[in-house]
Parts: structure tokens; C-alpha cells; sequence
């Protein structure tokens, strides 16, 4: 019996048999392609996402660990040390009541961050519940729409000043009254969302076959929403700050003994000319807060929208 391949080629010839094909090499099986960056890597691989990230970090642990930090009691008010610079004793010196201005700088970051995310938690919760809502009925559109109209057609600023005096001034009532106005734009966002899902081919194909409500809203509706509302609330948790501080400097805020930043540039405002850096050192953590979280929330929209995400 021939074995070799290239006479059995040769004999099928002669036969009359049509010669079988040359046999093929193997294809060689390569190893599986090396998976690229994760998206949480491509983010912290850009500048932006490092600096904001760091900024934030520092910010909440001044919060966290204020009581550890070398701070003293930031209320404790000593008139023989008011307005003297910075000690061993006082780090950043004091204000004009003697209070350490390091240990309220740091005791006011846990103001602001609260109030932050009391801000987020309470416009979102209600403003998806109240999106949903308009967003799937039709009849209750019209109803509640024009009632957000109305809400968002008084600044922010003057409702929530409004709010604070007919409650009183504490930080739930900052809270609330800073929540109140985002409302309106957390439900217009939501809605708009619904509206676009709600015609979608599964939406409609779940109504058919039956699906509750409350597991339509749960697995259909709301998964939609959760992009644009991480978006969203970067923003409001930003807005808040800002908004608490201002409150705060013109004394609709938080009590006045409660160190927050506001009330830190609202007590140095007097002594701007004599100590600047009493003004200038709230004002920049401020502004390095809100900047950072404004610069992940642009960031986050970019990452989420496809179009921009492979610029990434």
C-alpha cells in the first residue's frame, strides 16, 4: 500500500480519477488579542480626571478626618489671639474673633459636602419619580409640567432665600431649600428621556405581553435615565456648594457660628484690606471644589455619550 501522497496523486491521474486537492497547513492559532485600557483606566488617563480626582480626594479627607488633623475646636472663640497670622499654634492664623481659621477651613468642608449631597440625593430622588411620572402618562403631563414651569421661572438664589426665613436657618433647611429649585431641571431631563424611551420597539412589545407597570418602570425606564442623571447630579452637587456659600456670605444660610466657608468670607469681608488671605483662603477651596466636580461631570457626559467617547 503506497503512502506516500504525491503517488497517490500521480496514480489517481492515470486511472482517470480526479487528483485530490494537495493537503493545507494548519492555520496557526494565535493567542486571543490583548483587551485594551477599561474605561475607568482611559479616564484616569486623562489630566483633567487626575487633578479633579486628587483635588476631591484632599477635600473629603480634610472633611473626614478633620478631628484628627491637627485642628482645634472651631468654635472657641479667644479675642486676645484675633487677627494673627500663621503659628505653630494656628496654622493659617485666626480670624477676627480669635477661631482657627485651619480648623474651620476644614470643619467647613463638611458643611459644603453635605449640603452637596443632600442636594443631589433630594432633586434626584424626586425629580425621577416626577419625570417618570410625566414622562409615561400623558395626563398627568400638563399638570405637573406647568407646576415645574413655575418653579424654575423664580431664581434659585431667591427661593431658597425665601424658604430659609419662613423655616429658620439650619442645614436641612440649606438643604431643602437648595434641592427645591434643581427639581424642575431634574424632571425636565428625566422626562424628555421618557418620552424618547416610552416608543422604543421592547417598550412597546412589553406593554403588549402584559408587564406591570412597576417592572416596566424598573427594568425599562429608569436604567435609561441613570446616565444622564450621574451627569446631573456632578452639576447640582456643584451648584449646591456654590449656592450654600452664597447663601451663608449673605447671612440666609447656615447660623452664623456654624463654620461653613460661607460664613467665613462673610465674617472677613470687613477685614478684606488688613487680611486679605481671611477672604481669599474659603474663596479658593470653593473654587477648587466646585471646579473639580464641574471637570468630572464634563468628563462623565463625554464618556457616556458615544459620538465623544472615542475621542477619549
Amino acid at each position: 500500500m503506497t503512502t506516500d501522497t504525491g503517488s497517490e496523486i500521480a496514480v489517481a491521474g492515470t486511472r482517470g480519477l480526479p487528483a485530490p486537492p494537495p493537503a493545507q497547513p494548519l492555520p496557526v492559532m494565535e493567542g486571543p488579542a490583548s483587551a485594551g485600557p477599561g474605561p475607568v483606566r482611559r479616564l484616569f488617563a486623562l489630566w483633567s480626571v487626575r487633578l479633579s480626582a486628587t483635588a476631591l480626594f484632599i477635600v473629603v479627607a480634610m472633611a473626614v478626618m478633620a478631628p484628627w488633623l491637627g485642628t482645634v475646636d472651631p468654635v472657641t472663640i479667644d479675642p486676645a489671639q484675633r487677627l494673627r497670622g500663621m503659628t505653630a499654634a494656628h496654622w493659617l492664623g485666626t480670624d477676627s474673633f480669635g477661631r482657627d481659621v485651619y480648623s474651620r477651613l476644614a470643619y467647613g468642608a463638611r458643611v459644603s459636602l453635605v449640603v452637596g449631597a443632600g442636594a443631589v440625593l433630594i432633586s434626584v430622588v424626586f425629580g425621577m419619580f416626577f419625570g417618570v411620572v410625566t414622562g409615561y402618562f400623558r395626563w398627568a403631563d400638563m399638570v405637573i409640567m406647568r407646576f415645574m414651569d413655575g418653579l424654575m421661572a423664580i431664581p434659585g438664589i431667591l427661593l431658597a432665600i425665601a424658604l430659609v426665613a419662613v423655616s429658620g436657618a439650619t442645614i436641612a433647611t440649606v438643604v431643602i431649600a437648595i434641592s427645591v429649585p434643581e427639581i424642575p431641571r431634574v424632571v425636565r431631563m428625566v422626562r424628555s428621556v421618557i418620552l424618547g424611551v416610552r416608543s422604543e420597539p421592547y417598550v412597546e412589545a412589553a406593554t403588549i405581553l402584559g408587564t406591570k407597570l412597576p417592572a416596566m418602570v424598573w427594568r425599562h425606564l429608569i436604567p435609561n435615565t441613570l446616565a444622564p442623571l450621574l451627569v446631573q447630579g456632578t452639576y447640582i452637587f456643584a451648584a449646591a456648594i456654590m449656592t450654600e456659600a452664597i447663601l451663608s456670605f449673605l447671612g440666609a444660610g447656615v447660623p452664623p457660628e456654624t463654620p461653613s466657608w460661607g460664613n467665613m468670607m462673610a465674617d472677613a469681608r470687613v477685614y478684606f484690606l488688613l487680611k486679605p488671605e481671611l477672604i481669599l483662603i474659603p474663596g479658593i477651596m470653593v473654587s477648587i471644589t466646585v471646579l473639580s466636580v464641574n471637570m468630572l461631570g464634563d468628563v462623565l457626559r463625554d464618556s457616556l455619550d458615544p459620538r465623544m467617547a472615542k475621542r477619549l
